[in-house]
């Protein structure tokens, strides 16, 4: 399964599921989600517009 994340400035982008650890909203209200980071030296917080989980054998398009 992976999670697709969408950003507030309309981009995208794809990482693994079980990279995920947590979708929140922050203090100001900004949805954000934290991640590991791709080298698993710890985890990193960024702001998203939303996301989606995508399952494997089903065509989004």
């Amino acid at each position: 399964m992976m999670i697709k994340y969408l950003y507030p400035d309309g981009s995208h982008c794809y990482r693994a599921l079980h990279t995920a650890h947590a979708i929140f909203r922050n203090a100001d209200g900004k949805l954000m989600a934290r991640a590991e980071k791709a080298d698993r030296s710890g985890m990193y917080e960024f702001e998203i517009a939303g996301f989606e989980l995508l399952s494997p054998g089903i065509v989004y398009d």
